[in-house]
């Protein structure tokens, strides 16, 4: 059984839900809108600020799709009210990021600087000098996608730790070369 599909989604009173035929479904509140449309199969009602979805059978793809689209659902409704952010931190020598009106420049050790421009609902930030990066936005897909992007430029080795890290990732050390006594 989906314990995550069964959890119904409270709905903070400044969020608006509009649901069209073909699970299409328009979240808009204070941040921003979002739409998506979601499996046939899935019914999404929404109840006195409570939302649900139910699963019209316990086949092994109604079930997967029944926390699927519980999940998505929640995404959105915590996006336009709240949003989503990912901070990342950048380590090395000479290695920094900042701002050129709203693209993000990072220095990384390369012959040239890497821009990063914002796609709409979208915002980088930079903070503490240059050496950690915030990006953030309503949509919790695209925030992540980018900040992956941003990671893949130069991501932390083992030996230094030099490279940029998200800032809960904990990146293991390995010992170098032993040198000659």
């Amino acid at each position: 059984m989906s314990r995550i599909g069964r959890a119904p989604i409270q709905v903070p009173g400044k969020v608006k839900i509009d649901i069209r035929d073909g699970n299409s479904v328009i979240v808009e509140g204070p941040k921003g809108k979002l739409s998506q449309s979601f499996h046939p199969d899935m019914q999404i009602e929404i109840d006195e600020g409570t939302l649900m979805v139910k699963r019209p059978s316990d086949s092994r793809e109604h079930r997967s799709l029944h926390g699927l689209t519980r999940a998505l659902l929640n995404n959105m409704v915590v996006g336009v009210s709240d949003g989503f952010s990912r901070k990342l931190l950048i380590e090395g020598v000479g290695y920094r990021a900042e701002m050129k009106g709203n693209t993000l420049v990072l220095n990384v050790g390369y012959s040239h600087p890497v821009e990063f421009d914002p796609p709409i609902d979208v915002q980088y930030g930079v903070e503490d000098r240059g050496k950690a990066i915030l990006v953030s936005g309503i949509d919790k897909q695209v925030v992540g996608e980018l900040a992956a992007q941003i990671r893949k430029q130069r991501p932390p080795e083992p030996y230094k730790g030099k490279g940029i890290r998200y800032e809960t990732e904990i990146v293991r050390r390995k010992a170098g070369k032993t040198g000659k006594v």
